[in-house]
C-alpha cells in the first residue's frame, strides 16, 4: 500500500496515482482543471470547528492529531473507501496548506497506514 501526501498547487505527475482532495475547503485560486483530482472526499477533512483551533500551531500537532483520529474512527465509510483505493493502487492525498509537515493530509496517511497495519516509512 502506497500512500503519498502532496500539495495541490505542486504539479500533478503520472507517479501521483490516484490523486484525492482531502480539504473541507476547496483550494484558493484552483480550478477542477489545474488541480487533476480523481476525487475530493471533504468527508475525511478535519471539522471546521477542528480545524479552526488548529490553525497550523505546531504546538497544537499531537492534540490535533487525537482530535482528528476520533472523527475519522466515528465516520468510517469514506476511511475504508480511501483504504480500498489504496489496497489496489497508489494515492495520493491533496491538501493546500503551506506547512507540509503538520497538515490533515499528513496525519490521514498516518491513520490510513496504522489502519491498514503498516508503519510509517
Amino acid at each position: 500500500m502506497e500512500i503519498r501526501v502532496k500539495r495541490v498547487y505542486a504539479p500533478a505527475t503520472a507517479e501521483d496515482g490516484v490523486r484525492i482532495l482531502v480539504d473541507r475547503v476547496w483550494p484558493r485560486g484552483m480550478t477542477r482543471e489545474a488541480l487533476h483530482a480523481d476525487l475530493w472526499l471533504k468527508e475525511v477533512a478535519p471539522s471546521t470547528a477542528l480545524r479552526q483551533w488548529f490553525g497550523h500551531a505546531p504546538a497544537r500537532w499531537e492534540a490535533f492529531k487525537n482530535r482528528y483520529f476520533a472523527e475519522l474512527d466515528a465516520n468510517p465509510q469514506p476511511v475504508e473507501h480511501l483504504l480500498a483505493l489504496a489496497r489496489e493502487q497508489r494515492v495520493t492525498l491533496l491538501f493546500a496548506a503551506r506547512d507540509e509537515a503538520h497538515n490533515q493530509a499528513v496525519a490521514l496517511r498516518e491513520y490510513l497506514l496504522r489502519r491498514a497495519g503498516q508503519e510509517q516509512p
